[in-house]
């Protein structure tokens, strides 16, 4: 299958075992979450799957011309990756930027941005996605654009699709994500309205049609009645899919990290009409923060999804890494699942349980013999009536660095539409999950961030469920297959690996916990 790689493919792969091997010895590389095997990396590209493959591409930076890249890797189970040669480099365009892929019988589509031109498109036939052939060899959406520029006099120009563009709303464009209906392409590109109802910046999403790749007409932004956004916020790295009997568009803003709107296309007047909307990070993207995400349709309603996520500490030689992959799912018209997607119980190696046991109010419980810095851990607490209940991961003995994940009952907002009126109103209110870094290290290099606290809806007599994956350098939290906090952490101990459990206020109980060492990924 790979006998399209070309001795200059053979030498990549070479270049890319030695590297792996020199940076191994890394002792904040994961081993078990994607990373780039030389140099940074940056947004995930054009997640798909085919001839029974799962194919990552991402923003790659090769050492010798550190002008983006398209980077690969492939997968039979997103769990194993392994490294293929580089996919698109840059040549008129000078810089392949993020974009998406579209997987037709015969081909694979690639439509991504080139920034000193504008959006790009790129075409691969072969097995593996090895060779692809850029379409009329430039831009295909120019960027600028002059049919989208305002005329001499201040007014805006009509769109090709008629209708009007504001002044200046489509002069820079980016990170498209394209698809197929009917017999048409249609394309939706990352930007800004340059003065929303507030005055401010408003996320927009451009459409685009096309009936063979090379022509585009411009129709008008994506969405409509989107009211959750931040006045500031864009629509970066958008990834348009169906999920479930709706729609979803996960995108990435340069202010404040990686978002997703839910609601129903309008597939007359080509509309999102939003009624939902989330987050993915909470907080800024950096330090230490999920970043933008690649999505693709899993063939079973849901829509697999990886991120990246920022380093919060300089690390020579390489930087960002790669979230597991997550299978969102609907249950319920804005009720949005999320669970770690993948094979990867088949990297789980030895195995410890701590027994049920009762955790007494206002004191700290450590479990003794259970530890791990590249390990994931199951468990599963009833927390009564205690205020919070805490888990310590990656944690000292004396208890100098620890990363702190809690959850606190009914301390979200109120959910109107769950709360029958003032009857149910305490019952109605959204549980929040908190991942704390605060004192994850004590090197003054590791930078911390606030709190991240992500809302989730427990129900009334629900245990709480964790799936936390602990990979060296980052930590990754599963709540109730509901919600999901990813964070980096840079523990300055060796010691730092122990795990504790707290109960505040009140007794809480420990019903089960399973602690698994999971071997890395890579050869060696």
């Amino acid at each position: 299958m790979l006998d399209d790689m070309g001795p200059e493919g053979r030498a990549e792969l070479d270049r890319f075992a030695r590297s792996r091997e020199a940076l191994a010895a890394d002792r904040y590389r994961p081993l078990y979450h994607f990373v780039s095997p030389e140099g940074g990396l940056n947004d995930p590209n054009g997640l798909c799957f085919r001839h029974g493959r799962w194919h990552l591409f991402y923003q790659a930076f090769p050492p010798a011309d550190p002008r983006p890249h398209w980077g690969h890797a492939v997968s039979p189970d997103l769990a194993h990756w392994s490294d293929l040669p580089y996919a698109i480099a840059p040549g008129p365009e000078e810089s392949c930027w993020s974009g998406s892929t579209l997987v037709e019988a015969e081909r694979v589509i690639a439509m991504y941005h080139g920034r000193q031109l504008g959006n790009m498109v790129a075409v691969s036939e072969d097995p593996m996605l090895l060779n692809w052939r850029k379409v009329t060899g430039g831009a295909v959406l120019p960027n600028p654009c002059p049919i989208w520029t305002p005329t001499a006099g201040g007014e805006a120009m009509p769109g090709v699709g008629g209708a009007p563009v504001p002044p200046g709303a489509i002069n820079f464009m980016y990170d498209p994500c394209i698809w197929k209906q009917g017999a048409s392409y249609y394309s939706v590109s990352g930007g800004t309205l340059p003065h929303g109802p507030s005055g401010k910046r408003t996320r927009a999403e451009f459409l685009f049609r096309s009936p063979d790749l090379e022509r585009w007409e411009y129709l008008h932004p994506l969405l409509e009645d989107d009211i959750f956004g931040l006045p500031g916020d864009d629509g970066g790295c958008p990834y348009f899919w169906p999920i479930g009997d709706r729609h979803i568009l996960l995108h990435y803003s340069h202010m404040s990290g990686a978002h997703y709107l839910l609601g129903d296309y309008d597939t007359e007047r080509q509309k999102l009409v939003v009624t939902s909307g989330g987050r993915f990070t909470f907080g800024p993207w950096y330090p230490g923060g999920v970043h933008a995400p690649t999505a693709t349709p899993d063939g079973r309603g849901g829509v697999i999804a990886i991120f990246n996520i920022n380093a919060a500490r300089p690390t020579p030689g390489w930087n960002q890494i790669m979230s597991l992959p997550r299978r969102l799912t609907l249950a319920g018209r804005d009720d949005l699942r999320m669970e770690p997607a993948g094979d990867l119980a088949s990297l789980r190696r030895a195995h410890a349980q701590a027994p049920p046991m009762a955790l007494p109010a206002n004191r700290e419980v450590t479990l003794e013999g259970l530890q791990g810095s590249v390990a994931e851990v199951a468990a599963e607490i009833d927390p009564m009536a205690a205020q919070w209940v805490e888990l310590t991961v990656l944690r000292s003995p004396d208890r100098a660095e620890f990363t702190r994940i809690a959850f606190y009952r009914h301390r979200g907002y109120v959910d109107w539409d769950r709360s029958d009126g003032w009857t149910r109103f305490n019952e109605s209110r959204d549980s929040v999950l908190l991942v704390d870094t605060a004192y994850s290290s004590e090197l003054p290099d590791a930078e911390c961030r606030a709190p991240e606290i992500a809302p989730f809806y427990l129900e009334p007599g629900e245990t709480l469920k964790l799936r936390v994956f602990i990979d060296r350098s980052v930590v990754e939290v599963f709540v109730n297959g509901r919600q999901c906090l990813s964070i980096r952490v840079y523990p300055g101990r060796t010691d730092s690996t122990g795990l504790s459990l707290r109960a505040q206020g009140s007794d809480a109980a420990l019903l089960s916990l399973d602690l698994w060492q999971l071997e890395g990924i890579y050869p060696g």
